[in-house]
């Protein structure tokens, strides 16, 4: 495995740079093919829906797995009924079918409430987890849960 390196950017309305950056860092982390793909994917959907409600900023690294990305949201407004909801979709409306495809295609999604706003952890492995529960592993964390532990 390469060298580690910590990619960091503030989110930004040139999408296409923000999907490059994770393309080389993805690339560089060992993710090919469809794996790659599908890391682009979530993190664009990601920070798009970030520029709805504001700023924010994009952090990705790789693990021994493959890389995480998290995205932080200024705005704080994302929090675990977003994620719950994202397998009952009203599909009359425009919204939510995002946050669904995040969902599948990552291995493993963490949320944190910080004091800086909601941070979104998506894990992307090499090798896609295989598992026959139809939605990923979702773990929440709250400051205030760790505080107290």
């Amino acid at each position: 495995m390469s060298a580690e390196f910590e990619l960091r950017c503030p989110i930004s309305a040139n999408l296409a740079f923000v999907r490059d950056l994770i393309r080389v860092h993805g690339r560089h982390s060992g993710l090919r093919g469809q794996r790659l793909d599908d890391l682009v994917l979530v993190v664009n959907e990601a920070v798009a829906n970030v520029l709805d409600h504001g700023a924010g900023m994009v952090t990705a690294r790789n693990t021994a797995e493959g890389i995480v990305v998290e995205i932080l949201y200024a705005a704080g407004k994302l929090t675990h009924d977003h994620l719950a909801g994202a397998d009952h979709l009203d599909l009359s409306s425009p919204r939510g079918f995002g946050l669904r495809m995040i969902r599948r295609l990552c291995d493993e999604i963490r949320l944190e409430q910080t004091g800086l706003g909601s941070l979104l952890s998506l894990h992307v492995h090499r090798r896609p987890v295989i598992t026959s529960l139809p939605r990923r592993h979702i773990t929440h964390h709250d400051q205030d849960a760790r505080r107290a532990g």
